[in-house]
């Protein structure tokens, strides 16, 4: 697990898991860009506090195909390579189908699938041009155990994880070739600010009983597992899907 000289770009890097995934990754010793879209106070902070230097912010919506082409460009011309993508960027909306009217409905499907899913095939797409320049390359997306479980008043984004998901497992196949490898790490409920509500709300200990550890994922904790997967000598896991998730939900 040692990443020097090499280039690794953590879009939803300014907070949360994305955080940790390049404090992580800088640790040891790779130079690592990270992405926001909005926060950039967040992105600077993030940026200040990892091990190293040459490391870089870069803004992008992922949502725009356009921004995405633009980010990749502006890591390789800034850092001169790409050899890990970690794709974290994504976006939650409520929208339970027995209380909001249509237009909501289709519009929060709309927004999620752009961000979760076009966003991250576009960001594939992009990274994995440029690795086939260099060689090779690992790309690791950042999923959900809602791809399996189901996520009744966020449907679309249970639907866009799982096509997160396929998505992994069909470029495996299709970049094996080019020795770029794609996996991905799908994390249950996580201690980060977008969860922090309804971990200190009422739903609280409910959500920690889910898992026999009685407790979430702390963002490390998933920052480890895709550490791991981008490192030397994982490359016959291509194609995987690692659960994070705190025996929360098993599948077999």
């Amino acid at each position: 697990m040692e990443f020097s000289g090499q280039v690794v770009l953590v879009t939803g890097g300014s907070r949360g898991i994305g955080s940790a995934v390049a404090k992580m990754f800088a640790a040891k010793g790779a130079l690592v860009v990270v992405h926001y879209n909005r926060n950039k106070s967040a992105a600077e902070e993030t940026l200040k506090s990892l091990s190293g230097e040459g490391h870089m912010i870069v803004r992008a919506d992922v949502a725009n195909a356009d921004d995405v082409k633009d980010m990749v460009d502006t890591v390789v011309t800034g850092l001169g390579r790409l050899d890990v993508l970690v794709n974290n960027a994504g976006i939650y909306e409520m929208h339970p189908l027995e209380s909001v009217g249509y237009k909501f409905w289709q519009d929060s499907w709309r927004r999620t699938i752009d961000v979760n899913l076009i966003g991250a095939a576009n960001s594939c797409y992009c990274a994995a041009r440029q690795m086939m320049k260099q060689g090779g390359g690992k790309i690791v997306n950042v999923t959900s155990r809602g791809a399996f479980r189901g996520e009744p008043e966020g449907p679309a984004y249970g639907a866009s994880k799982a096509g997160q998901n396929a998505m992994s497992q069909s470029l495996a196949k299709a970049l094996a070739p080019h020795n770029i490898f794609v996996y991905a790490v799908a994390p249950g409920w996580v201690a980060t600010d977008m969860a922090a509500d309804h971990l200190a709300g009422p739903d609280g200990e409910g959500i920690r009983g889910q898992s026999p550890l009685n407790r979430v994922a702390s963002p490390e904790e998933i920052a480890r597992a895709v550490v791991m997967l981008a490192s030397e000598g994982t490359d016959f896991m291509t194609g995987c899907i690692l659960d994070v998730n705190g025996a929360s939900y098993l599948r077999s």
